[in-house]
């Protein structure tokens, strides 16, 4: 049964791309901003978030790079293609939102043993402009395929750095209006354990998909029992193994054991049938074995 994975799969990798690419564009251009603007106010959430948007145009760069190498053909040496590229992108890219978080902690408690002098009128313009550019870059990446873990680990970063203008918003007006700078590395570390808890579940999915684990709602035991219920001709399915290229391209193999006057083909086109419409997958690669009655007996037994 042939699979056609590239018409449909490059369009999405391309708009998906795209919006890789000008968030990439966008958060590397302000981040130099933010720099400036952090170290003239003083301001540890704009350091910190100006550190992220750092990491974060090294990840999108990623993302768009990972993007790019999945056009590629399938090879001798690379049967499935680069569609799994994609997937180690996501998991350093969300690793790495482990790394930005830890070091935002450890600055903010630095900054609360040692409080500076920030200056709450230049951190609140560079806030603002930084908060548009996100929200743009946000909105640019929520345009694509939001299930694909390359997007959403990009999104991710994205939205971090939104929440971070926010918290530094927020920093600045209580600067302004009660000259209380704590607020700025305290909102830091809330802004970090948010930041931590979305990164967890990228990493969690992209190494589930890399450790070659079952695809999402897939339920051997339960695809064994509709096959052997179902369809009157199979004695027992076995050695069934499934897994994910990406999360788009789930794939399984198993053996399906029959009676000896069934009808092989049929049985091959019932079982395909039913992985593509209750668990939805279109790839699957289905052995029939043929018994005879005794056989049978024995495999019953």
């Amino acid at each position: 049964m042939a699979h056609d994975h590239s018409a449909a799969g490059h369009s999405h990798g391309s708009g998906n791309q795209r919006a890789v690419g000008i968030a990439a564009i966008l958060t590397g251009g302000f981040m130099i901003a933010e720099v400036v603007g952090g170290v003239l106010s003083g301001s540890l959430a704009l350091i910190a978030d100006a550190g992220h948007m750092l990491t974060d145009f090294v990840a999108l760069s990623l993302a768009w790079f990972a993007f790019h190498l999945a056009k590629r053909p399938a090879s001798w040496q690379t049967t499935y293609g680069f569609d799994r590229f994609s997937v180690l992108a996501a998991l350093v890219n969300g690793l790495s939102l482990f790394l930005i978080a830890a070091w935002i902690c450890f600055e903010a408690f630095k900054r609360l043993n040692e409080p500076v002098e920030v200056l709450g009128g230049t951190m609140l313009l560079i806030a603002v402009a930084g908060l548009i550019v996100n929200i743009l870059a946000f909105w640019i990446l929520t345009r694509g395929e939001k299930d694909n873990l390359n997007i959403k680990a990009a999104i991710l970063h994205v939205a971090g750095d939104l929440l971070g203008s926010v918290g530094a918003i927020i920093a600045s007006l209580v600067i302004i209006y009660t000259g209380w700078t704590p607020i700025d590395p305290i909102l830091s570390v809330f802004v970090a354990i948010i930041i931590l808890r979305s990164a967890w579940h990228v990493v969690r999915e992209s190494g589930h998909i890399l450790l070659e684990g079952a695809p999402r709602g897939f339920d051997r035991r339960k695809l064994i029992e509709d096959l052997e219920a179902e369809l009157s001709d199979v004695i027992k399915v076995h050695h069934v193994h499934a897994w994910s290229i990406t999360q788009e391209r789930p794939m399984i193999t198993l053996e399906v054991d029959v009676n000896e006057d069934a009808d092989i083909g049929q049985i091959k086109m019932a079982v395909k049938k039913l992985l593509q419409q209750r668990f939805a997958i279109a790839h699957s690669t289905v052995e029939i074995n043929q018994y005879c009655q005794q056989q049978e007996s024995d495999l019953k037994d």
